[in-house]
């Protein structure tokens, strides 16, 4: 992804300051419409303790953002820190979670959560679940509703989120987790496209194994 932001440029003089990590441009909606909310600094790279001191915003947001965030980074925040998972947690926790709540059939939603030191464990925020129609939707209009549903359900709930009016939940039940390798054992096993109708695939990789 080309690089969005300029690492120096400061916070400006607004009152309520966020940092917001993301490495996907479907983020920038939601970027564009907090812009207008409050003070917002867009970040792509691996985030150091001593760049957080330095910013020290109030809320720092990550969103589709591919790096591990540090203990220290957690610690600073003191609870400040977020993300914005596409899944159902503790369902589908880690990467690609739309295409396995359709090849595991779990639960299907979108979850705002605190940030841990476990990979999306961290507890819950806010949570929405979805519903879709397999014999409709393909892998790729799933996750922009996915994507759509998060971005309402963070609008609606920005006033809270801000001023960390909120009750906290604990992730209950084991869940589920998938890495980039599973993807790629599953395409080995039955290939896809983005494009490919959830039914249609789900009837070939059922064939498959």
């Amino acid at each position: 992804m080309d690089k969005m932001i300029n690492k120096e440029m400061p916070f400006s003089n607004k009152k309520y300051e966020v940092l917001f990590l993301t490495n996907n441009q479907n983020t920038m909606e939601l970027y564009n419409w907090l812009s207008d909310k409050c003070t917002i600094k867009l970040y792509d790279d691996p985030l150091s303790i001593d760049l957080i001191k330095k910013w020290n915003p109030d809320l720092v947001i990550s969103y589709n953002y591919k790096y591990i965030i540090g203990q220290e980074v957690i610690d600073y925040m003191q609870g400040r820190i977020i993300n914005l998972h596409i899944s159902l947690l503790p369902w589908n926790r880690g990467s690609n979670p739309n295409i396995w709540s359709f090849i595991d059939s779990t639960p299907k939603g979108v979850t705002i959560h605190e940030i841990s030191s476990k990979l999306d464990r961290g507890k819950i925020i806010y949570q929405q679940e979805c519903v879709f129609d397999e014999n409709v939707e393909t892998f790729e209009s799933s996750y922009c509703k996915l994507h759509q549903t998060m971005i309402g359900l963070f609008q609606r709930n920005w006033d809270n989120i801000k001023l960390g009016k909120y009750e906290l939940q604990e992730q209950q039940g084991k869940g589920s987790y998938h890495n980039n390798k599973d993807l790629e054992k599953l395409k080995s096993i039955c290939p896809f496209t983005w494009s490919d109708n959830i039914s249609d695939y789900m009837k070939r990789y059922s064939e498959s194994i």
